[in-house]
């Protein structure tokens, strides 16, 4: 026969685990509502007009490999404001990748939002991005960005 005690200890064991459950799904809900709020704010700072204007100026550079490109804008570290809008833009991406490659944000949402300006600026900007390795002697200058669109590949191949 089941007595009172045994019942209570039944109870309160199954309120216990219960309760490790619920806030396990809690925990995880405010992880996906964080990641939505940082990647939905860095949507925003995609839409500005200030990043829109870098990226109409990247996409207007002409340029064939980092060389022509020192000789058309100068070094990398002048004032030009061909340098400011690659370096945004070159930034912005490379924030994108670190926290992609952190975990930080999920590939999913960085792929439906960021994937098809991450497939035009990388190519267009990586002659530049490589130069810059060369001549700092530094392999890890950009190398988020990078990861970023290869990430960005990835998924696209798996899809």
């Amino acid at each position: 026969m089941v007595d009172i005690q045994t019942v209570s200890i039944a109870i309160a064991s199954a309120s216990v685990v219960a309760g490790v459950v619920y806030y396990a799904l809690q925990i995880r809900h405010q992880n996906r509502m964080r990641q939505t709020d940082l990647i939905m704010r860095l949507y925003s700072d995609y839409r500005s007009n200030e990043f829109r204007e870098a990226l109409i100026k990247v996409m207007n550079l002409q340029f064939e490999d980092y060389e022509d490109y020192v000789k058309k804008y100068g070094p990398w570290f002048s004032d030009e404001s061909a340098h400011k809008a690659m370096a945004m833009v070159a930034m912005y991406f490379e924030g994108i990748g670190i926290l992609l490659y952190k975990k930080l944000i999920d590939i999913s949402l960085a792929y439906d939002l960021f994937c098809t300006p991450t497939r035009l600026f990388w190519p267009k900007m990586k002659p530049v991005m490589l130069g810059l390795r060369r001549e700092a002697s530094d392999p890890s200058v950009f190398v988020w960005f990078e990861y970023l669109y290869n990430e960005m590949k990835k998924r696209e191949q798996r899809q």
